[in-house]
C-alpha cells in the first residue's frame, strides 16, 4: 500500500516507462498472438491495461483520461501505445493534483469490498505489472525481442559482457 503521494510518483513513473517499454515493441501484426484459440490476444492484454487506468482510478472519484471500458481493440499498436502514454500521465496528473498523503488512508467502494485509496493505487499497479509479465510470454511467442525490466532480457546479456544464462 502506497503511504505517500511522493512514494507513489516515484514508483509510477518508473514502471509506467518499463510499461512504454513493453508496448514499443510490440507491432501491428503481433497484437494477434495468443497462447490458446480462447485466451487473450498480445493487444486485448495491452488494451486491458490501458482500459483499467480510468475505470479503476474512477471508483475513486479520479477522472482519469483514457478509453471505455467497451472501446474496442485498436488494431494499431501505436495506438495502444498512446492510449497508455496519456491515461499513465492523466494517473500521475489526477492523484498529485487531487489527493494528499491523508486522502490515501480515505476508503472507496472497489468491487464490493472498501480499499483504501493507498491500496487501490497498490492495486492498480500490481495489475498492470501482472498483465505486462504474462505480454512477455506472447511477445516470444510472436518472435518479438522482450525489452529488459529490472534487469537485461535473454537477447540483452551480449550487451553487458555476458553469455545468456543456461536453459
Amino acid at each position: 500500500m502506497f503511504l505517500t503521494i511522493e512514494q507513489f510518483k516515484q514508483e509510477w513513473q518508473a514502471e509506467s516507462d518499463n510499461t512504454r517499454k513493453i508496448f514499443s515493441a510490440l507491432t501491428d501484426d503481433s497484437l494477434k498472438q495468443s497462447v490458446a484459440n480462447d485466451h487473450r490476444t498480445l493487444g486485448r492484454m495491452a488494451w486491458h491495461i490501458v482500459q483499467t487506468l480510468p475505470e479503476m482510478a474512477a471508483r475513486t472519484g479520479l477522472n482519469i483520461t483514457g478509453p471505455g471500458e467497451k472501446d474496442p481493440v485498436p488494431e494499431s499498436a501505436e495506438t495502444i501505445k498512446q492510449a497508455y502514454d496519456r491515461a499513465a500521465a492523466s494517473v500521475l496528473e489526477e492523484v498529485t493534483a487531487n489527493w494528499t498523503d491523508d486522502t490515501l488512508a480515505m476508503e472507496d467502494e472497489m468491487y464490493g469490498r472498501k480499499w483504501k485509496r493507498g491500496l487501490s493505487l497498490y492495486i492498480l499497479f500490481k495489475h498492470e505489472l501482472h498483465h505486462r509479465a504474462q505480454m512477455t510470454v506472447l511477445m516470444r511467442q510472436a518472435g518479438l525481442k522482450v525489452p529488459g525490466i529490472y534487469g537485461p532480457a535473454k537477447e540483452e546479456w551480449g550487451q553487458h559482457g555476458a553469455p545468456p544464462p543456461a536453459i
